[in-house]
């Protein structure tokens, strides 16, 4: 077969573009011309194919969509997941998405945003609805019948996170301290909230509290496990076990992996931090 790629024609892009949706890629129209959509879907057979993802149908691709008659393993099923679940079905999933190339991170059982965006591109290369639920269509794409029942994540009232302010706290993070405190906490969570809303909070770890707008945040009642899992939420103590900390105390931004937040540094398990007193959560209006 020759050599395809943006702006082919002819029958050989007919082809291909039957092979891809026959593999679950939708490429479109089956119109024999070589377009965006077919070249997204090209790309997304090549990256879950663990080929080099340029959107060019050479040799390597053709061979691999000639022995991709069908997707691999179909009729797969299991319970239905989503962000915040945990638990075996959790890892059963980020095994097989990261076997078929879509990068769900480390096989851990915790469903956080990376999983959610591994599920999310996975959905979108075979074109189902991207919305980051593992439900019975997924499950059959992926094709593994998973068994078992996740951990429910706890109920959050309708609290919801920024993912902005998440990552822009990631950013400052990493900016400032990486994954060891520099002291200046409040410094890092203001500077997220800065790039985030356009505008500064004073104050240090206690103090920030009560100088965050109102109109932008309010005080939620969750407890430290629950706010985790939340993206984008700020999170206060009036003091901690360090002898600044004693007199400053703590705040940092939920990442929503259950586990870590940022502030002038990355802390990896805030949930296992102990000698913190005064905790207060606020979320993002």
């Amino acid at each position: 077969m020759p050599t395809l790629k943006l702006g082919s024609s002819g029958a050989s892009v007919k082809t291909l573009q039957q092979a891809l949706a026959k593999a679950g890629f939708s490429p479109g129209a089956v119109d024999g011309q070589f377009g965006p959509k077919t070249a997204a879907a090209v790309k997304a057979f090549q990256s879950a194919k663990g080929l080099v993802a340029d959107g060019i149908v050479g040799p390597k691709t053709w061979a691999r969509l000639n022995g991709a008659a069908a997707p691999s393993a179909p009729g797969g099923s299991g319970p239905t997941l989503k962000q915040g679940h945990s638990g075996a079905p959790v890892t059963a999933l980020q095994n097989r998405l990261n076997q078929l190339g879509f990068n769900a991170g480390a096989a851990d059982g915790q469903f956080g945003p990376k999983t959610t965006a591994a599920v999310k591109a996975f959905q979108s290369a075979k074109g189902l609805v991207a919305d980051g639920v593992v439900g019975p269509k997924t499950w059959n794409q992926l094709g593994i019948t998973v068994s078992g029942t996740p951990t429910t994540p706890p109920s959050t009232g309708g609290v919801r996170g920024n993912s902005a302010l998440a990552n822009n706290a990631r950013s400052v993070a990493l900016g400032m301290g990486g994954y060891s405190s520099q002291g200046l906490c409040a410094t890092g969570v203001s500077r997220a909230i800065q790039r985030t809303y356009g505008i500064k909070v004073w104050g240090n770890g206690n103090q920030i509290d009560d100088n965050l707008p109102r109109d932008k945040f309010k005080q939620v009642n969750l407890s430290l496990a629950e706010a985790l899992k939340i993206p984008g939420l700020v999170l206060t103590w009036e003091k901690t076990s360090t002898r600044l900390g004693s007199i400053y105390g703590h705040t940092a931004i939920t990442s929503g992996d259950g586990r870590s937040s940022y502030s002038d540094f990355v802390e990896s398990n805030t949930l296992g931090a102990g000698g913190r007193s005064g905790f207060k959560v606020f979320m993002p209006i």
